[in-house]
């Protein structure tokens, strides 16, 4: 039965694809390739949430989940965690790293793909990972996704407390704090999509979007403290 829930993905799917275009621009004027992966995750992310919106509006089909689990459990928060990798390591070791988990991803992608899907388990308007038969699958996407979480959050926690007495850089330290705890929801989520509970999955994706965007408003916004020697922030 579809409650009000199962509506939030629509809202979600909205705000990310916009907030996608607002770093894209940002990519274009400062460069800089943590600004695109940024930008890349936030279209996953919309990606993700666009199909579990279809899901509600159209009912369950076995494309939309499949999509659906590989824009979300794969991809997930890789791509804005990526972001972090190219803004705190050189660029050399940050190219080894997108190629083994990009590697990863695409593995685990094509036996998404190819799992038999178990129709008993399936349910009308919602998404589980449950119902793929090749259950051994689904081990992947905890790889990923702490991987995510380590550069993601950790990246973000790194240079809130790296920040955090430095002149000029208040801005930062809390944009970082609200990054980190809204990149932090949606992991949250997953872990109760897991147990059965996908509709939590909902309102983690849109409340930590939105606070990964309010840390990017405060740590790009201009400070008003006196200015402090510029270090690289997640920002």
């Amino acid at each position: 039965m579809r409650t009000f829930v199962h509506y939030i993905p629509i809202a979600t799917s909205i705000f990310a694809t916009w907030f996608g275009f607002v770093l894209m621009r940002r990519y274009r004027e400062r460069g800089g390739l943590h600004h695109l992966w940024w930008g890349i995750g936030a279209f996953a992310y919309a990606a993700g949430t666009i199909t579990e919106s279809l899901t509600t509006l159209l009912g369950w089909h076995e494309p939309l989940f499949r999509a659906w689990y590989i824009s979300g459990a794969l991809l997930g928060g890789f791509p804005l965690a990526q972001g972090t990798v190219y803004l705190l390591f050189d660029r050399k070791k940050a190219h080894r790293m997108t190629a083994v988990v990009l590697t990863v991803v695409a593995v685990a992608s094509v036996f998404v793909l190819l799992t038999p899907i178990d129709l008993s388990r399936v349910e009308p308007h919602r998404l589980s990972g449950r119902v793929m038969e090749w259950t051994w699958v689904r081990a992947f996407s905890p790889f990923i996704n702490l991987y995510a979480v380590t550069f993601l959050i950790g990246g973000a926690v790194y240079s809130a407390l790296k920040f955090r007495n430095v002149t000029g850089m208040r801005n930062r330290t809390i944009g970082n704090w609200f990054i980190a705890i809204g990149a932090l929801l949606p992991g949250i989520g997953g872990t109760f999509t897991r147990m059965g509970h996908v509709e939590v999955l909902y309102v983690t994706e849109l409340l930590g979007i939105l606070l990964i965007y309010v840390g990017f408003r405060f740590a790009t916004a201009p400070s008003t403290e006196p200015a402090a020697a510029a270090e690289p922030a997640v920002a």
